[in-house]
């Protein structure tokens, strides 16, 4: 049977495979198959960050909030998060994996001295190498747990996570952001 056909693709993950904090991303990714998601998400978001331009990069929609360019660096950054852990967990990875301050991270990216379409091409890179990753999971590989931010939580979870969490911030991106390009 092809990965992609797996049942695990195509069912949500049950609750008690992750934190009830990651519901709110599992929410937003519609039922189907995940990969296919994944792999037209990545088109999506590339067309709706193109609609900002280089010059749109900078905005933020609010004082204090992150910029266009801060928001495609932190997906980056989260997406490679998330995908590390998946692939200890299907590694059977033994030891605690660390959390991870997404603000402290973004501060440290510099990600506004950056262009947009660098940074468009990382998260580009990033989601490419994610598919490959999880191409290659079977079932056992994406039930396996690994403990991360002191909680267990299984390979098949933290691709629908990296799925919601991308599709999180492209709303916000639509709704707070494009907005404001003139």
């Amino acid at each position: 049977m092809p990965l992609s056909t797996l049942p695990s693709y195509a069912t949500r993950p049950a609750t008690g495979e992750y934190l009830p904090y990651y519901q709110k991303y599992i929410d937003q990714v519609p039922e189907g198959d995940l990969l296919a998601a994944l792999e037209s998400q990545l088109e999506t978001t590339v067309a709706l960050l193109d609609r900002f331009g280089e010059s749109g990069g900078g905005l933020r929609y609010a004082p204090g909030k992150w910029s266009v360019k801060e928001v495609v660096g932190h997906l980056a950054d989260a997406e490679r998060v998330f995908a590390y852990r998946a692939l200890c967990a299907a590694r059977g990875e033994p030891a605690s994996l660390p959390a991870f301050d997404e603000n402290a991270y973004v501060v440290e990216g510099g990600f506004d001295a950056r262009a947009l379409n660098s940074l468009m091409g990382e998260l580009t890179a990033v989601r490419r190498a994610t598919l490959a990753l999880f191409h290659n999971l079977d079932e056992a590989r994406l039930a396996r747990r690994v403990t991360a931010n002191n909680a267990p939580i299984t390979a098949r979870a933290l691709g629908w996570i990296i799925a919601g969490h991308e599709l999180h911030h492209a709303m916000l991106l639509r709704e707070r952001y494009l907005p404001l390009v003139v």
